[in-house]
């Protein structure tokens, strides 16, 4: 039981934590408005990106228990996929930008704009799928909700982070740091793409 929530939690924090839209719209809020509204925008951030996750996890899920043969494809396309994620994540050069909108004067707009940034991503959601999908189908039986709650944890506790180190070390957040996360996380991710393809080769077997 530990052991599949703990390696839900470890993918959980690699999926989540590269520089994406919704990092960058965290950052921006938390250097540029401080502790109390990064944390308001983060816990927002939270709902939706749980949401996302339990939808891609849960969705393909349920395909994958009605055609046994569909648990090949989401491994096979899962391994390609996060493979290539990770190698992207460890190329790219994310930049801290004030250029991204910020509609913080009303909690109405700041919910529409974490909506669109996670559900309104076509990339996020086929990513999620093939990623937490292809991972539920290497699952024993009964070890999914513990893995599903490993990564739900880790998306509170990346983005609360998120909100509180940013906030703190406003001066010191920069490209350099980013850039470090987008490696770590790609090297994680790739080992995680080359787990996916182990169970694929054990499923055609």
């Amino acid at each position: 039981m530990y052991y599949y929530l703990l390696q839900g939690l470890l993918l959980g924090l690699a999926y989540v934590a590269p520089i994406g839209i919704q990092n960058l719209y965290v950052i921006n809020i938390a250097v540029l408005e401080g502790r109390k509204k990064g944390f308001e925008v983060a816990l927002i951030t939270i709902f939706f990106d749980i949401s996302l996750a339990l939808a891609c996890f849960f969705g393909v899920g349920i395909l994958i228990d009605m055609f046994p043969v569909f648990k090949g494809i989401t491994l096979f396309a899962g391994c390609i996929v996060v493979i290539f994620i990770g190698f992207k994540l460890i190329r790219s050069h994310p930049q801290i930008s004030n250029n991204v909108e910020i509609e913080h004067d009303n909690l109405l707009k700041v919910t529409g704009i974490c909506f669109a940034i996670t559900w309104f991503n076509p990339q996020a959601i086929i990513d999620g799928s093939l990623l937490l999908g292809g991972f539920r189908a290497s699952l024993p039986y009964g070890m999914s909700n513990y893995f599903i709650m490993g990564v739900c944890i880790a998306s509170i506790t990346w983005f609360l982070s998120l909100a509180t180190i940013t906030s703190l070390f406003r001066s010191k957040f920069n490209n350099m740091v980013m850039r470090w996360i987008n490696i770590t996380c790609g090297v994680i991710i790739i080992f995680y793409g080359l787990k996916l393809g182990r169970s694929f080769i054990q499923f055609i077997r």
